[in-house]
């Protein structure tokens, strides 16, 4: 059966990593989307490398690849009136635009919301941007290892205390993640409410508040209880013990998640009276008596493997876990089993490796159709598919650096 988006348009005018995160998930998911490059330069991330696909310097950065499979290449300059004109004629046509400029940017040439949804009334146009398209820092740039420091993540992520290593940023560029995850929720959802209703609609999704709003747990352990979150390393703030543990040769990470876990490890350790103990029988006891748990756990754990505490663990069904290396998580026999890494070949014939889309749908599959292009590699396909512009017309625009 088709893909679940394949009748939808995207028009992605997006770049770096939010909004085509969100384009490469909707078109995993079917759509046909056209990413809207700079003509001659395009995204910005084509140029961060390396490492890069044919190990030359200006080739395709990984970067790139990361984030834009399943999409078309179209090159256009919205500086000049012409392909502003090609902009307003695709979001004639489509059904979804992306897009994180800079708040105003396309507003100044005619390709805000207020003007596109007005040509289109049943386009969905999805705005990305650091802190939303109104208020006090709407106009403020922001990347997102910024976004993970101001808005909270970075006061929880790194060594517990006073350790110098601290604070630390994911080690991804998680907030931009995240935000495109946000947007693509939002435009299924409002691609289900123009089922209903016939009516587009515009979404402002800012990464400030996107990343606000992921904290989960942790806002509310501070408007719920008064504390402010503070780093603790691996450790849980509501959970005991659920951190990693330094093993005879390396290290593992323990999740217990109730009290009937936190007895099958006392047992699997040889140490069952822990499960009795009045200062850890309860997790509420073991957070109040953390440091005490843990120094026990720290000396037992130390004694024996890695392989052989995760063969006990999980024998006896408590949740933990080595601490792999992305190597081994990419090239390990269940990566082969899960079918984590795919190939999709451009049309260059270059292999390019990607890294599967998680989803498993039942009856309408994820779609691994095009590898991530090479710039501008789509354009007059677009043009004339979407719009039915005649190679005249085209050789026209190319003539004007339109496109």
């Amino acid at each position: 059966m088709s893909a679940p988006l394949s009748n939808i348009r995207v028009l992605d005018m997006s770049r770096i990593l939010a909004g085509p995160w969100a384009g490469q998930l909707l078109g995993d998911y079917g759509a046909d989307v056209v990413k809207i490059e700079r003509p001659g330069v395009g995204d910005d991330t084509r140029q961060w490398g390396p490492p890069w696909l044919d190990g030359v310097a200006g080739g395709e950065s990984a970067y790139f690849l990361s984030t834009n499979r399943n999409k078309r290449s179209a090159t256009v300059d919205i500086s000049n009136p012409r392909g502003q004109a090609v902009i307003r004629d695709l979001a004639a046509t489509a059904d979804v635009l992306l897009e994180n400029y800079k708040v105003g940017t396309l507003k100044r040439y005619g390709l805000g919301p207020v003007e596109l949804c007005a040509l289109n009334p049943r386009l969905i146009y999805c705005s990305i941007s650091a802190f939303g398209q109104s208020g006090s820092r709407a106009a403020d740039p922001g990347y997102d290892a910024m976004i993970q420091a101001s808005a909270g993540l970075m006061s929880i992520t790194g060594p517990a205390g006073d350790d110098p290593a601290g604070p630390q940023k994911v080690g991804v560029a998680i907030a931009d993640i995240m935000a495109g995850m946000y947007a693509t929720t939002a435009v299924l959802a409002a691609l289900n409410a123009r089922a209903v209703t016939g009516l587009g609609q515009h979404i402002d999704v800012p990464l400030y508040d996107s990343q606000v709003a992921w904290l989960a747990n942790q806002n509310m352990n501070f408007l719920v209880g008064g504390k402010v979150p503070q780093r603790m390393g691996t450790g849980h703030p509501n959970l005991v013990p659920y951190q990693a543990f330094t093993t005879r040769d390396g290290n593992l990470m323990l999740a217990v998640g109730n009290d009937r876990q936190f007895a099958a490890l006392a047992k699997c350790i040889d140490m069952p009276e822990l499960a009795g103990d009045l200062r850890f029988r309860r997790n509420r006891d073991r957070i109040a008596n953390r440091g005490e748990l843990i120094s026990l756990l720290e000396i037992t754990l130390g004694t024996q493997t890695t392989a052989h505490w995760l063969a006990a663990l999980g024998a006896v069904g408590v949740p933990a876990g080595p601490i792999n290396s992305i190597d081994k998580v990419l090239t390990g026999s269940f990566a082969e089993e899960r079918g984590l890494v795919r190939q999709l070949a451009n049309t260059l014939g270059q292999d390019v490796p990607i890294v599967s889309n998680p989803v498993d749908f039942s009856e309408t599959p994820v779609s691994y159709r095009l590898a991530p292009p090479l710039l501008s590699e789509h354009t007059e396909e677009v043009l004339r598919e979407w719009l039915g512009y005649s190679q005249e017309l085209i050789a026209e625009l190319q003539e004007h650096s339109a496109i």
